[in-house]
C-alpha cells in the first residue's frame, strides 16, 4: 500500500498576488509561504494591506463586488482561484474569526453546532459524509469542540444558554470552537482581541497558543506586544507590499529592513 502523501510544508502560499479594489491597488505582487501548523503573524500600520491579504486566502474579500485579483493562491496545496474550486470546500477548510465575536442568537450548543448542521463534517465519504449525526455524536462533538477552546468546564452546565450571555472572551473563544466541527485545516484572525480586556486578551493568546501544531494560523495585529508573544512568525507589510517575513524572535531583536525597524520601534504607524 503506498504511503499516504505528506501534507504540504507551506499550508498557505502567494505568489505575484495583486488586488484593486475597483481602481485602487491595495495588494502589489505579495509572494508569501505561511508554513503549516504555525502561527504567523501579519503586522504594520492602518492601511497596509494585512486585512486585504488575510481575506484573500478564503476569497471573502470577493464578497465586494468591485473587487480584482491578480497572481496566485494556494492554500492545502490547491489553487483556491481553480477552475474545479468549489468556494463552499475553500472555506470549509479555512475558518475566519473576525475582531469582535460573532455568536449566532442561538443557544451555546447550537452555536457550535451551527458549521457542522449546514456544511456537514469535512471527513468520511460515500453515505457516511452525508449522514446526520446521532444526539450522542452531536453531544460529542460539542464537548470536544468546547474542550479544545478551554470552554469546556465554564459552559457545560449552561449549554441551553444564549451564546449572548457569555463574557466576551467567552463568545470569541466560542466563535472558534464554532468553526472546529466541519474540521478546518488553516485559521484565520483579524484582530481577535482587539475587543478583549487583557485578562480576556492573555485567555485567546493561550488558547491560540494551545491549538498550533493542529491549526496553521495567520493572525492580523497591531498589538506589537502580542505578536512578539503569540507568534512563531511575522510578515510585515508596507503599502500593499510584503516587506519582510521572518522568525518572530529575529523579526523583533534584528529586522532586516529599516522600514520594518522603525514600525516595530513606535516611530510611525
Amino acid at each position: 500500500m503506498a504511503d499516504a502523501p505528506k501534507p504540504p510544508k507551506c499550508a498557505i502560499q502567494t505568489r505575484g498576488l495583486n488586488l484593486w479594489y475597483g481602481d485602487f491597488q491595495a495588494l502589489f505582487d505579495v509572494d508569501f509561504d505561511v508554513p503549516a501548523g504555525r502561527v504567523t503573524g501579519l503586522i504594520g500600520p492602518s492601511g497596509c494591506g494585512k486585512s486585504t491579504l488575510l481575506r484573500s486566502v478564503n476569497r471573502i474579500v470577493e464578497r465586494l463586488g468591485y473587487v480584482r485579483t491578480t497572481g496566485t493562491i494556494d492554500v492545502l496545496g490547491n489553487d483556491i482561484f481553480g477552475a474545479n474550486v468549489e468556494l463552499l470546500q475553500v472555506r470549509k477548510q479555512i475558518g475566519m474569526v473576525f475582531q469582535r465575536p460573532n455568536p449566532l442568537p442561538l443557544s451555546i450548543r447550537d452555536n457550535v453546532l451551527f458549521g457542522l448542521r449546514t456544511h456537514g463534517s469535512s471527513t468520511g465519504t460515500g453515505a457516511d459524509h452525508k449522514s446526520k449525526p446521532t444526539k450522542a455524536e452531536e453531544a460529542q462533538i460539542v464537548e470536544q469542540s468546547l474542550r479544545t477552546v478551554l470552554l469546556w468546564d465554564k459552559v457545560k452546565d449552561r449549554l441551553g444558554e444564549p451564546a449572548i450571555r457569555l463574557s466576551l472572551e467567552e463568545q470569541q473563544k466560542l466563535c472558534i470552537a464554532r468553526l472546529l466541527p466541519v474540521k478546518p485545516r488553516v485559521l484565520l484572525m483579524d484582530e481577535p482581541c482587539s475587543a478583549l480586556d487583557p485578562d480576556g486578551t492573555a485567555a485567546v493568546e493561550e488558547l491560540i497558543w494551545s491549538l498550533k501544531g493542529d491549526y496553521t494560523i495567520l493572525i492580523v495585529t497591531h498589538n506589537m506586544a502580542q505578536a512578539r508573544r503569540a507568534t512563531e512568525e511575522c510578515a510585515f507589510m508596507l503599502h500593499g507590499r510584503l516587506v519582510e517575513h521572518t522568525e518572530t524572535a529575529k523579526m523583533f531583536v534584528s529586522p532586516k529592513n529599516q522600514s520594518t525597524a522603525d514600525y516595530i520601534e513606535g516611530r510611525y504607524g
